[in-house]
């Protein structure tokens, strides 16, 4: 039997990156839980970026309307309890420990070896359960055909967009990779596609037969910490947000459609509100530093653009996982030609080797980048300058970073 902090402590043992394709734990899991996933219509947030800050935009939104609701998102930055939320906060290190002592105990019953990701997806479906939630918003995980998260049975379903990433799971082609995300829609019930995204180009890809509901990007005017659209100041800045904000706009839509009174004042309240740690983000008591977790090609382009459109100069400071295209990274991270680029050494064996990420801005055309380690850029933050430190290239990196600030 597991209790409380011991079951935190089992989780962690399991690690952040465990990946096993398959639902049958999740469903034994869930079986033995007493199906936690049918006592509440659940919304599925796909795709390769921005299912976060689409998660967090709905999530903000739909409360404000005077639902009440739990969401689900990974990774987190300094504690697993932030992964799921309920009414707008955090569930607390005790609550996620008394989730997954169910979850643990299930596991042991069944004589099963669950992943770190499948213990998560279980607590959090228990934690909506006991919160008695309205709706569900639930990040997948990675892909979608196999991913835990595809377990539930959406009334709704959103597709971000669709870029390389996770190639080794999921294919080497954009159509292979959306092959697998689009396998969490189901028949004759709404798929929002994020503005990106062309249904005549996915229609072939998808083995359901969804209704597909396009989306636009509305007029905004956009500025480096923020936005204005449609008269409406939003927080979370950047023009790809103002993208992630259309996916979630015409899921709100979908909403209605389907029988929810949602009133646009209070969305737009929730949708100004909105907030999301890590993702274009001023470090709290460090003016100068800002922190955004592109991860991928595609998030460092989006970044990349914003900070260009923007007209800002900044300080980079790069790392990023082992398993991601470095090259392609650098890449793109340098058109936003940025004042100076510093590699950090990350204090895991998932991140990149100093001598590739190194390699890769070399091939970015910068002459031999200076590296600090980790306690090293923590110590040069802190002192808080004038100039803007753009902290990036992975939200684990973020994670760890913050826990040294």
């Amino acid at each position: 039997m597991y209790y409380g902090s011991q079951a935190l402590s089992a989780l962690e043992s399991r690690g952040h990156w465990g990946i096993k394709k398959g639902l049958d734990n999740i469903r034994e899991l869930l079986t033995c839980l007493g199906h936690p996933e049918n006592s509440y219509p659940a919304v599925l947030i796909a795709g390769t970026n921005g299912k976060g800050s689409t998660g967090a935009f709905l999530a903000h939104a739909l409360q404000s309307a005077g639902l009440s609701i739990g969401w689900t998102t990974s990774p987190h930055l300094l504690s697993p309890s932030e992964r799921i939320w309920v009414n707008g906060r955090h569930i607390g290190e005790s609550d996620l420990g008394a989730m997954l002592e169910q979850a643990l105990n299930a596991e042991a019953a069944l004589e099963i070896k669950a992943t770190y990701f499948e213990l998560m997806i279980s607590a959090a479906l228990l934690a909506f359960r006991q919160a008695s939630v309205d709706l569900a918003l639930v990040e997948v995980g990675m892909g979608g055909r196999w991913d835990s998260t595809n377990i539930l049975d959406p009334i709704l379903t959103i597709l971000t967009n669709v870029a390389m990433d996770h190639t080794a799971h999921l294919g080497n082609t954009l159509e292979a990779i959306a092959a697998e995300k689009l396998c969490t829609a189901r028949d004759d019930r709404p798929l929002v596609l994020g503005p990106t995204l062309d249904p005549q180009w996915l229609e072939p890809l998808c083995e359901s037969k969804p209704l597909m509901l396009t989306s636009s990007v509305p007029d905004a005017e956009v500025f480096w910490d923020h936005s204005i659209v449609n008269g409406h100041k939003i927080n979370l800045a950047g023009a790809h947000q103002v993208h992630n904000l259309a996916a979630a706009l015409r899921a709100i839509d979908a909403l209605r459609g389907l029988g929810w009174e949602l009133d646009p004042g209070r969305v737009y309240r929730g949708l100004s509100d909105t907030k999301w740690p890590g993702r274009l983000w001023n470090v709290p008591g460090l003016s100068n530093v800002v922190f955004d977790g592109a991860h991928n090609v595609n998030g460092a382009e989006a970044l990349a653009d914003h900070i260009v459109k923007s007209g800002v100069r900044l300080h980079l400071f790069f790392s990023a996982m082992s398993d991601k295209d470095l090259s392609g990274m650098a890449r793109a991270l340098a058109a936003s030609n940025p004042l100076s680029v510093t590699i950090v050494e990350g204090e895991e064996s998932r991140y990149a080797a100093p001598e590739a990420m190194r390699n890769a801005w070399l091939s970015a055309g910068y002459e031999d980048p200076p590296m600090l380690t980790m306690n090293g850029l923590a110590s040069l933050l802190k002192k808080n300058t004038s100039d803007i430190c753009l902290v990036t290239g992975s939200l684990y990196f973020l994670g760890h970073l913050l826990r040294k600030l």
